[in-house]
């Protein structure tokens, strides 16, 4: 992703998100850490056809990789896309050294959840009203990425869309 991708980002996160879309200045601050030799975050979108059809960002500290979020437009719901997106954050936690991925998940959000558990994602507990407005009940995830676990960053391949960081 880079600062050219806002506004597209913008428009699906409030297609997506209408009650707790992320604002221009939060994916500012998060791209302004995701270059340079001290950086801390990747950020990919996807397009087809010159549109953006879904965006995802990682953020790395120490040996740990948090999830910040996965988007993929309405239209391309069931195409695996959110896998796509979801494997390439996998890979940027491999680089930044990441013994263990994290993610939240509103709790009704079943779909994204059955994406996540497909990785090896496993529930470890709850953030009571983590999404406001709403006070919607998030779920927490983690994924163990050590090579005890094997990495589920390995083998899927970016086709179809491209994908871009």
């Amino acid at each position: 992703m880079r600062w050219w991708d806002i506004d597209p980002v913008l428009e699906l996160e409030k297609d997506l998100f209408p009650e707790d879309a992320w604002s221009r200045g939060m994916f500012w601050s998060e791209l302004a850490h995701s270059r340079g030799a001290e950086a801390t975050r990747r950020y990919v979108v996807a397009v087809e056809g010159g549109r953006l059809v879904g965006y995802a960002g990682l953020a790395a500290s120490g040996d740990l990789g948090d999830v910040q979020t996965i988007a993929v437009a309405r239209d391309q719901w069931g195409t695996g896309l959110g896998a796509r997106l979801l494997t390439e954050l996998l890979r940027a936690a491999t680089a930044f050294e990441c013994a263990e991925v994290m993610l939240e998940c509103r709790v009704d959000n079943v779909r994204a959840q059955k994406l996540y558990e497909r990785f090896g994602f496993e529930p470890i507990g709850f953030r009571r009203g983590y999404y406001q407005p709403g006070n919607i009940d998030a779920l927490v995830m983690r994924l163990h990425t050590a090579s005890d676990s094997g990495s589920a960053a390995g083998s899927t391949s970016v086709q179809g869309n491209e994908i871009n960081g």
